[in-house]
């Protein structure tokens, strides 16, 4: 367990860069906190903009071509109609997870069965993850690089072989609810950290970039940041993917390694959540709030 604490000693450079960007998160958080004044039916419509723009921005990061218009009519008619293609199949997983999360958070808890129960409710609907949903993975699963032709150019990352995911995971969630109970280490680092490990250990055959996504939006909530369902973190993610890929293999390029350096995913995580806390403050704007409402709200 002392190798994950390890992970966050950073150089004294760096960890004035880190804290100082924690500062401004916390500080915005206690603005929203301070100020939020957004009505329910306010709330419930950006709930079900973010649900779209999130299920959208997730899939298509790992290859999937719906746009948020797309998107929004599918799940508009999701209890009407046939889910035909792998796209569609996996927008609506995720919406549903997403939208569950937004309302059950509280109840929840990180463990084991909640991951495992997270990554089979995200694969419901689709018909080729049906032998893997919920369970961990049976072979290797790299991570590569491939041409437009699908072919293999590089391999960027080897997660943990299949024999130890579990042990890791459950290594991970044990150390991760014990640092977010005593709160010796402020729990953004917790988080950022938990996330990183996840992806390295990568311990479902697929969907586990969806499943971080999904994870990170419950770690975040649970910790207080209650403006989550009002603004995708998703979105900030796909529209800094190539970003997002680099901070992930600098950090993994030493992974287990006892000489690792996870800084450039930590400062990528902080960096796209402060973008995140910024949008959620600038909501509780009055030229904000009005710019979400039609002509017709806005005249009533």
């Amino acid at each position: 367990m002392d190798k994950f604490i390890r992970r966050l000693n950073f150089k004294p450079e760096v960890f004035h860069n880190i804290y100082g960007l924690i500062t401004r998160i916390d500080e915005l958080k206690g603005s929203w906190k301070g100020q939020n004044r957004l009505s329910a039916q306010m709330q419930v419509r950006l709930k079900k903009s973010v649900i779209v723009t999130s299920s959208g921005a997730s899939t298509r990061i790992e290859g999937a071509n719906l746009t948020d218009e797309q998107v929004e009519n599918l799940l508009k008619g999701l209890k009407i109609q046939k889910l035909k293609t792998r796209d569609e199949q996996e927008v609506a997983g995720y919406a549903e997870l997403l939208s569950n999360i937004f309302e059950s958070y509280k109840t929840m808890e990180l463990s084991e069965n909640t991951i495992r129960h997270i990554h089979n409710e995200l694969l419901k609907y689709s018909e080729k993850d049906k032998r893997h949903r919920g369970n961990y993975k049976f072979t290797p699963n790299r991570v590569e690089a491939k041409d437009p032709a699908d072919k293999v150019i590089q391999v960027l990352f080897n997660p943990a072989p299949p024999h130890l995911a579990q042990k890791y995971l459950l290594d991970l969630v044990e150390w991760t609810n014990k640092q977010l109970v005593e709160k010796k280490v402020h729990p953004l680092l917790i988080i950022a950290h938990f996330i990183f490990e996840f992806l390295s250990i990568h311990p479902f055959q697929d969907g586990n970039g969806r499943a971080s996504r999904i994870l990170t939006n419950f770690l975040l909530l649970q910790e207080g940041y209650e403006y989550i369902p009002y603004v995708s973190h998703e979105k900030f993610i796909e529209d800094n993917k190539d970003k997002y890929y680099i901070a992930l293999y600098k950090s993994q390029k030493n992974w287990n390694s006892g000489r690792e350096d996870i800084s450039p995913w930590i400062e990528f995580f902080l960096i796209v959540f402060l973008e995140q806390t910024k949008k959620a403050v600038s909501l509780l704007s009055e030229e904000s709030i009005e710019s979400l409402l039609s002509e017709k709200q806005q005249l009533v």
